[in-house]
């Protein structure tokens, strides 16, 4: 009896014996594939990084066509708009009798200048000075002054074409600019160290544009000064201290019609003359 009942637990050892050796063999299976399941995530690594560097020199490329960022070595042209845009824009040509701007060929001339006499929503002066085939202009609210001591705040405005110029009329309220403008002084004008156009271009970009007017009203030397403020450039007008200097005359009181038809403002207002204008 006791010979009977050790064979099935010999028999039984035995097969526990096998089923570890197969369970030590399909571990040793399991871990080769699992090795081998990260060696292949590994190898496929490479090729990942290799794609997304391929799509970052992509965008890189794309990016500098826009002109958004500058790869190594390229160069990004700055756009700059065409002389006389914002003044084109303001007006529709099909309805004003306004001069398109257009900028004429360069001539070996003098400079111009011409200061407009304005009753807009606010009475105030435009005074234009020719450089680089345009009129740049500012908006002078109390126009002028012959005293070293006034500093007249001057508010740039869009360039005008020199064309601009002869302009005196009418522009009816409601259009751009509406009101009355008078030629109240034109002549020319010159660089007061003798730089011609050059010196003229370096002071206006310095912010600090120095000149000789030779004009009806105005001579001698003024400055227009820019001021360090936000939003659109704002300068000051003084009148240098020379023999044109005059602190005990107010001349934007004094003289009160054209320089070319000798009318008033409210002459001028009756006119037949009319521009009409577009925002």
């Amino acid at each position: 009896m006791a010979t009977k009942r050790s064979g099935p637990r010999s028999g039984s050892t035995r097969a526990t014996g096998k089923s570890a050796a197969r369970g030590k063999s399909a571990t040793k299976a399991t871990s080769r594939t699992s090795s081998g399941s990260g060696a292949s995530k590994r190898s496929r690594a490479p090729s990942t990084s290799g794609t997304s560097s391929a799509k970052r020199s992509t965008a890189k490329r794309r990016t500098s066509k826009t002109g958004e960022t500058r790869p190594a070595g390229g160069r990004t042209r700055p756009r700059s708009s065409a002389p006389l845009a914002e003044y084109n824009a303001k007006r529709d040509f099909t309805r004003t009798a306004e001069p398109a701007g257009k900028v004429p060929k360069p001539r070996g001339r003098s400079l111009q200048f011409v200061i407009q006499k304005h009753e807009a929503s606010h009475l105030h002066f435009d005074f234009r000075l020719e450089l680089d085939g345009v009129m740049k202009s500012w908006a002078v609210p109390k126009g002028p002054s012959l005293d070293p001591t006034v500093r007249r705040l001057a508010m740039e405005v869009e360039d005008h074409p020199i064309s601009y110029n002869t302009f005196e009329g009418t522009i009816p309220k409601g259009e751009y600019g509406g009101g009355t403008v008078m030629l109240w002084d034109r002549g020319t004008y010159e660089a007061d160290d003798g730089g011609g156009a050059a010196a003229l271009r370096r002071g206006y970009e310095k912010g600090e544009l120095r000149f000789v007017m030779h004009g009806q009203r105005l001579q001698g030397g003024f400055v227009l000064a820019r001021l360090k403020r936000p939003g659109r450039p704002q300068w000051l007008l003084i009148k240098r201290r020379d023999d044109h200097a005059d602190p005990d005359r107010d001349i934007t009181a004094e003289e009160t019609t054209s320089v070319v038809s000798k009318r008033t403002m409210e002459q001028i207002a009756t006119g037949r003359r009319v521009w009409h204008s577009n925002r």
